[in-house]
């Protein structure tokens, strides 16, 4: 299939026509293409189709019905559907009133070609480009960021299923490769066991029975394992995806003890990040977050705010696994808002993004105050008149000083247990041992000095004690309510745009739905400022209004710590 770019025309004159007497007040696609202009060029997508071939469907075209698609929570029927039969769609494409459109298959497609070059952030940055150009999008501004959990679009299986189903998949595939080869070397009982779907209330419920079940099944996908690697096996049979699957988890869940197959302990699986849960998602993790677990992805969502001329649109948005950690995030959110020209001079995030070298990192490297909750030190040596800011620390010589006059006599860096770089201070037990105070200021055996731990930089160590202090203050939790809002747009984008759970199987599929998530908010979003739409309230109940306000301080803090 090939592509011949076109520039945007006018809007047929009896497309406009239809339109103003359908739609006097106007519609969401006829207000923003009225507003905005055409926000996508065929010559944007160039590099996605072939130069000879049969002729595509414009991508721009395509791109515009994808975002529109979001907005509306079309399916692909729906909204090939909604191109054949609304004006308002002919209108935002600029069409005649006699195009047949095209075949719902094609927005698949589509998306597959975006999905394969991270075509998503193009989609996106169309609707910030042309919202820019009108002056709806400002710079240098503030944003905040937030993330959610995304279900993967397989269900949840139980360990149970997550086997049966694993080999179950790998069985199909190879009847359709191999029929013949299989029908030889498959055993009476599978039959019995993975030709139907596996569901947990199949399986007995006594632990012993299914301790025997999750055993049998372990055997059955190592003899099949056995027979796929073997030398008379069929090499092609080694390279289809769901026997890779089956190879992957089989090393995860079970090993062999004195030639039993036997399942792994806990301790001797692979983290998280490496295990697999479901056959039908191979890149869905599971991912925890307080009392809250699920199987598949996260996202992050950054929007602009402060701003009362104009509407928050989002601006940047990142889809990982789901056991990346917020904190890793932040260089990767700014490195993306800087290619977009979107960096704010403020950044408000939840206490899961900020750490003292993030803090630094984005005021250093990106000119952005990072704003949000640091994490407390909760040690018990940071505590009472003896904790880590009574000390007097040399930085220039490697040096400190406790309350009491002693100088250490050990000054080395290190490691924490988190694997951050420190510095490890220890004084003498000469010193620590006959002193007064000792019970105040070790809680270790006899014998051992005082230690303190610092971070290796300066800098970093004086930002810790700064941004603590100031995050005690009334008027820096005054400041930080504004973070509170994108917890609303999260909440809109679950609502509109069914956020919570992916369409797509696949990081790269999962991403571009975020993507053009993030495009129908923005216009949704200007739609609402046309219309002059006010955002919602935040809504609270009639018992949380007669909260105190020093406390409602308070419960906004634990809140986002």
């Amino acid at each position: 299939m090939s592509m011949q770019p076109k520039e945007p025309g006018e809007i047929p004159a009896e497309t406009v026509r239809v339109a103003g007497a359908a739609f006097p007040k106007g519609s969401l696609a006829i207000r923003v293409r009225d507003e905005l202009g055409p926000m996508f060029r065929d010559e944007d997508f160039a590099d996605l189709f072939a130069s000879r071939g049969r002729p595509a469907w414009s991508p721009a075209g395509l791109a515009l019905v994808s975002v529109l698609q979001f907005v509306e929570g079309l399916t692909d029927r729906q909204a090939a559907e909604a191109v054949r039969a609304r004006i308002d769609f002919k209108y935002a494409l600029g069409l005649h009133l006699d195009d047949p459109g095209f075949d719902f298959s094609v927005l698949s497609e589509f998306r597959a070609r975006l999905a394969g070059a991270d075509g998503g952030r193009r989609v996106m940055d169309g609707v910030l480009v042309a919202a820019r150009d009108k002056g709806l999008l400002k710079s240098a501004g503030r944003a905040r960021t937030d993330s959610s959990h995304v279900l993967s679009s397989a269900r949840q299986l139980c360990w149970l299923e997550q086997m049966t189903e694993t080999l179950r998949a790998a069985l199909n595939a190879l009847a359709q490769a191999a029929p013949h080869w299989l029908s030889e070397i498959a055993e009476p009982d599978w039959f019995k066991h993975y030709a139907t779907r596996a569901e947990d209330s199949r399986f007995p419920k006594a632990r012993a029975k299914r301790d025997e079940a999750g055993a049998r099944i372990g055997r059955d996908g190592t003899r099949l394992l056995e027979a796929v690697l073997a030398a008379d096996a069929p090499a092609a049979l080694r390279a289809l995806d769901e026997v890779e699957i089956l190879r992957r988890v089989w090393v995860q869940h079970f090993h062999q003890v004195d030639g039993e197959v036997t399942r792994r302990g806990p301790k001797d699986r692979p983290p998280g990040s490496m295990r697999l849960v479901s056959p039908y998602d191979p890149e869905a993790r599971v991912g925890v977050k307080r009392d809250t677990a699920w199987d598949g992805y996260k996202v992050h969502l950054t929007e602009t705010c402060g701003e009362t001329d104009v509407p928050n649109l989002v601006v940047n948005v990142a889809t990982t696994v789901a056991t990346v950690a917020d904190n890793t995030m932040n260089e990767e959110i700014h490195t993306s808002l800087a290619a977009r020209d979107c960096l704010p001079a403020e950044h408000w995030v939840d206490a899961g993004y900020p750490t003292a070298a993030h803090v630094l990192a984005a005021r250093t490297r990106h000119g952005v105050e990072l704003h949000g909750p640091l994490a407390a030190n909760t040690s018990q040596q940071a505590k009472g008149a003896f904790g880590i800011d009574a000390f007097t620390i040399d930085w220039e010589h490697g040096q400190a000083t406790c309350p009491n006059g002693a100088d250490a006599t050990q000054w080395y860096p290190r490691t924490d247990s988190k694997g951050l770089p420190v510095i490890r201070v220890r004084f003498p037990a000469s010193r620590c041992g006959p002193c007064p105070d000792r019970a105040s200021c070790i809680n270790s055996a006899a014998g051992r000095g005082r230690e303190i731990m610092l971070r290796q930089q300066q800098a970093e160590h004086d930002a810790i004690r700064s941004i603590r202090a100031e995050q005690q203050t009334g008027a820096w939790k005054e400041r930080y309510k504004i973070r509170a809002g994108v917890e609303g747009t999260i909440s809109q984008a679950v609502g509109r745009c069914g956020l919570r759970r992916t369409r797509y199987r696949g990081l790269a599929k999962t991403r571009l739905q975020h993507q053009l998530t993030g495009a129908a908010l923005n216009r949704a979003r200007i739609d609402a400022h046309l219309t002059g739409t006010p955002q919602a309230r935040t809504r609270t109940s009639h018992f949380a209004a007669l909260c105190p306000v020093e406390l409602t301080h308070d419960r906004a803090q634990t809140g986002a710590e």
